[in-house]
């Protein structure tokens, strides 16, 4: 199966696992509370629909356009704008008839269930197979770093023992943990002594605004382990088995510090030199110049040339699986509403990404481990979105209901329905912005 295939697959599949289950949310409440249901659909049936099936009250089906799924709950002003029905005077079994609390758990439903199948797919996959630790000593060589955090007092090989005196069970996680949660301190292992990093407080700004986000390159001593066709690389005559031994005059003794010289020392105008040992351990050099290149790689792979890091498997009871991943799930979320603080920046806003973006989170070979951990992800970024306060979504029914609670004043049905419009705008706004960049993206790295 081809690999673009597995990925639209993994997707579709784990993004309709998830609207099913959060317009249940909604769906059952509605029906416990006695609240008609008219229409529950698996994505948008516009005009027409793949599937449809009156069951009683409700019909159910799916449409053809997969951007989610809704539930219609009568009486209520939602993205059908049913206006006809809403002139009418209510009916007993309409939203719009239930005390606001009914309505308010009907709201939250989608939320509370999208949170609570985060949860156990993380407490499953815990249980089911385990974790595994790789501490800051673990890493024989330590870590490449950024020039970003060399600038705060890091170095090259530096083994990350202590974040504010705990101790970080995935060594390498330690750039998330400094772009979204307040770091004051990490202890690191500096030539066998033990030596403190004091952490400033727009530590995690400058990481983003370095676009150095993600995991820290463990080192090791590498050779390289294969060239890949018609790239630069292989036209300067670079073979598997070769070492590289300096770029633009910096010295390259590790797989970072060859990652460090291509994103710090290299002039995207400026030729450079490459040296390197052949087969034979001859010294030769080369000239390279990026300028009329789409992307500042050589297309080679780093092999490492012994084993650099000793990971432990641990297993867990079901008990304290459920502590595990409900503390898994917790930082989740927390970090993932961490995000929100550079969105709202420039940097932050042209790396806002759509479908494809989350398309590429899904392996290209079938792994069910990685499926159901995309899948736990995205129920709590769908609960997370889901709640802003933006009319249409379900945080803006919210809002007006906790409005009508605290007031005891019910706003208008002309306001609500002005408010639905403005939302739907917003969100198509924000949609189609969203998905531009991933096009954009697409774009540039295949023709630029």
């Amino acid at each position: 199966m081809h690999p673009y295939l597995i990925v639209a697959i993994n997707f579709l599949l784990s993004l309709s696992l998830l609207i099913v289950l959060h317009e249940l949310g909604h769906f059952i409440p509605a029906r416990l509370f006695k609240t008609r249901v008219e229409k529950f659909f698996l994505f948008f049936d516009i005009k027409y629909s793949l599937f449809k099936k009156k069951i009683g009250e409700t019909e159910y089906g799916i449409g053809w356009l997969p951007l989610g799924g809704y539930v219609k709950i009568s009486g209520m002003i939602d993205e059908s704008m049913d206006k006809e029905q809403m002139a009418q005077e209510p009916k007993p079994w309409e939203f719009r008839s239930k005390p606001a609390w009914q309505r308010l758990i009907i709201m939250l439903g989608g939320v509370f269930v999208n949170i609570v199948v985060g949860f156990f797919i993380y407490i499953m996959l815990v249980y089911v197979n385990g974790t595994t630790i790789a501490t800051g000593s673990d890493y024989k060589y330590g870590f490449g770093m950024p020039q970003v955090m060399e600038e705060v007092g890091f170095e090259q090989g530096d083994q990350i023992l202590l974040v504010d005196g705990d101790t970080l069970s995935i060594a390498d996680n330690l750039v998330n943990r400094l772009v979204f949660r307040n770091v004051e301190k990490v202890t690191v292992i500096r030539n066998g002594a033990v030596v403190d990093v004091d952490i400033p407080e727009d530590m995690g700004n400058r990481i983003f605004n370095a676009g150095v986000m993600g995991s820290l390159e463990p080192r090791f001593p590498f050779k390289i382990g294969e060239v890949q066709e018609g790239t630069i690389a292989d036209s300067i005559g670079l073979k598997a088995g070769m070492f590289i031994t300096e770029i633009a005059g910096h010295k390259i003794s590790y797989n970072s510090d060859y990652t460090y010289a291509m994103n710090h020392i290299v002039n995207d105008s400026t030729p450079f030199e490459i040296k390197y040992q052949n087969e034979s351990g001859m010294q030769q050099s080369k000239m390279i110049d990026f300028k009329n290149t789409k992307r500042r790689v050589l297309g080679l792979i780093k092999e490492p040339t012994t084993d650099y890091v000793s990971v432990t498997p641990v297993t867990y009871s079901f008990s304290e699986s459920v502590s595990k991943g409900l503390s898994h799930g917790y930082w989740t979320m927390h970090d993932y509403i961490g995000q929100f603080k550079y969105i709202f920046t420039k940097k932050g806003a042209s790396q806002l990404g759509g479908f494809g973006t989350i398309a590429k989170l899904y392996p290209d070979t079938w792994d069910w481990t990685k499926f159901w951990e995309r899948t736990a992800w995205i129920s709590f970024v769908l609960a997370i979105m889901n709640i802003l306060p933006i009319p249409a979504l379900d945080g803006g029914h919210v809002a007006f209901l906790l409005y009508e609670i605290v007031t005891g004043r019910k706003p208008g049905e002309k306001f609500l329905e002005r408010a639905q419009l403005i939302g739907i705008f917003i969100l198509l706004a924000l949609m189609l912005y969203a998905n531009g960049n991933d096009l954009y993206k697409a774009i540039m790295e295949n023709f630029f």
